[in-house]
Formats: C-alpha cells, structure tokens, sequence
C-alpha cells in the first residue's frame, strides 16, 4: 500500500492565526489534488515562528486554541487527509512547542517538541517546557512517528518514536536559513534513517 506524504513548504506571519490557516487550507486542497494522505506543514505553522514574547499573553493562547479547533472543523472537509499543524499548547501554567493531527474535523493527538534549542538565534527553553512521549499514528498500515526539529538533532526522540513503533518519522521544521548547514542537517538525518531503520520526511 502506498503512502502519499505532501509537504507544505509556507510562509507563516508571526501572530496572523487567521491568514495562517488559510494558507495551510489552500495547501490542504493541493495536498487533496495530489491525492496526497498526509499533509505536514512546518513548526509553528499555525503561529509562525518564533512567536518569543506573544507566547506571554494568555489571550494569544487562547485564540490559537481556537484557531486550531476551527481549523480542524473546516478541514473536515477532507475526511481522508491527515494534516500535522505546528501551533503554541498551553496545559495549565506550562507552555509547549506542540504538532498536532488533525484528521476527520478533530484534533486526533498532540505531540509535544522534546529538545528545546537554546542558542544562537533560538530560545525556546524560555518559552516552552519539554517532553518525553512519543506520538505515533497508523496510515494505511504504515506507522509514522512525529518529532519537531531540534529533536531530530538529538538521539532521544528519534528512538522513542522507533521505540513506539514509528516506520516513517515526520520531522516539521522552521529553522532560518543557515549557509553551509544543508550537509550538516543531512548527516545528522541520514545517521537517525541508517541506526534506527525508519524513513524521514
């Protein structure tokens, strides 16, 4: 059986929810074109990246939850594609980088970011808590794992996810561009795919 993964490759505005989900919709409908069964757009998507100090106000959280919920309503349009939205989760007083699957017009499961990068341009132990459970889910028959970014950087959360049963690791990202880490990022990818046996996408 064959698997069909689209990769939507946007332009997030930091803090634009509603223009936002639009393009992840219009990137929804081409994925639908291409009969595509799994749709991944990039970390934070939903919010852009880096949200930094927005991620401070309740009230953002609070509308990118609901961003998020009628997000998934609106593509429910789309009873058969699975998307993975990268947006900002708040549990109680703990924030996290979260991809969520929204699949059937519901939020399926949420995955929460386990490394946080902390330097150069990054900050997101400032902002966000870690965590350490995998989220694996069945398409197909064909079972894919989900990490965000830094987390493909580091063992852990590659082999949790393999550990859980993944084949496939989907691995949304929204690193700035970085001259000459194109190699670096491959290496690091290609040891994950050849020590653990799991594609990467």
């Amino acid at each position: 059986m064959i698997v069909k993964v689209a990769v939507a490759q946007m332009n997030s505005i930091v803090g634009d929810l509603a223009g936002n989900a639009r393009l992840i919709l219009d990137f929804a409908a081409q994925a639908v074109a291409e009969d595509a069964d799994i749709l991944v757009t990039p970390e934070c998507s939903l919010v852009g990246y880096p949200p930094e100090d927005l991620l401070l106000r309740s009230a953002f959280l609070v509308q990118t939850e609901l961003a998020l919920q009628s997000l998934a309503q609106q593509l429910a349009r789309w009873p058969d594609l699975h998307v993975l939205v990268g947006h900002p989760h708040a549990q109680g007083e703990l924030r996290f980088n979260a991809v969520s699957r929204l699949h059937g017009g519901e939020i399926k499961q949420t995955y929460f970011k386990q490394s946080l990068p902390n330097d150069a341009v990054f900050d997101e132990k400032r902002y966000f808590s870690s965590a350490q459970e995998a989220q694996v889910f069945d398409v197909k028959g064909c079972r894919f794992g989900i990490n965000i970014c830094e987390d493909t950087w580091h063992d852990d959360a590659p082999r949790l996810a393999r550990a859980a049963g993944a084949q496939v690791l989907l691995a949304p990202n929204a690193s700035p561009f970085h001259a000459n880490k194109l190699d670096l990022r491959i290496d690091v990818m290609r040891k994950h795919v050849c020590e653990l046996g799991m594609s990467l996408v």
